[in-house]
């Protein structure tokens, strides 16, 4: 479980917020600098919460400016909104980089299963810059998953594509957390994407959660 009570003074506000996640998907919802995606760099070691408590599955990440846990012992996936590949290398490059611990034969396994579940085994010798934007977002999702993560952070991973690929990526994104069963957090401005994808929608105002509501679409979809 995600468990994150924190406060951090912004530029024209304080975001002060306090949420649990267990092994389901989580939007942050609000307009454009409501304090989403500190939320997410926060949870990820990228910036430093001013005061409050930061732990996952009982393991402090956070507990005060002299109790930070690095970024790289996190263990956490984190997928930037311009998916940050690397365009000097090879999409198998991208995927196997920053992999903490030296690759086993279960790292592979669960790779190829990751390359069979995005359907981009095909793409592996291509260049960032040779491959669309929806097989980007799939390339990023592979690497940001092989590291085995305990948790997934997905800032505004869909909003450059086109509708019908977002549609698509959408649908990836169900399979990949049905499969991986760990906690999802999204941040999207989209009300639809945040319905299909959300088994709770937490909604940010000016640092603020002022409510929370169901993933409607979702449920409609599980069930």
């Amino acid at each position: 479980m995600l468990d994150v009570s924190i406060r951090k003074r912004l530029n024209h506000f304080e975001l002060d917020v306090s949420f649990q996640a267990h092994n389901e998907i989580i939007v942050l919802a609000g307009s454009s600098g409501a304090g989403k995606t500190s939320i997410l760099q926060a949870i990820a070691g990228l910036t430093e919460p001013d005061s409050g408590i930061i732990t996952l599955n009982g393991k402090s990440f956070f507990s005060g400016k002299k109790n930070s846990l690095p970024a790289r012992s996190r263990n956490i996936g984190y997928l930037f909104q311009d998916y940050a590949l690397f365009p000097h290398m090879t999409v198998e490059r991208n995927i196997y980089y920053g992999l903490h611990k030296q690759t086993t034969a279960t790292t592979g396994f669960i790779i190829e299963q990751l390359l069979t579940v995005l359907g981009i085994s095909h793409l592996l010798d291509k260049y960032p810059h040779q491959i669309s934007g929806g097989e980007k977002q799939r390339v990023a999702l592979a690497r940001a998953l092989a590291t085995e993560p305990d948790l997934l952070l997905l800032d505004e991973p869909l909003s450059a594509l086109d509708e019908e690929t977002r549609e698509e990526c959408q649908d990836e994104l169900l399979r990949l957390h049905e499969l991986w069963k760990i906690p999802f957090l999204i941040v999207t401005h989209s009300r639809s994407e945040a319905e299909k994808l959300g088994d709770r929608v937490l909604h940010l105002k000016k640092g603020l959660l002022v409510n929370e509501s169901r993933g409607t679409m979702k449920e409609t979809l599980v069930h």
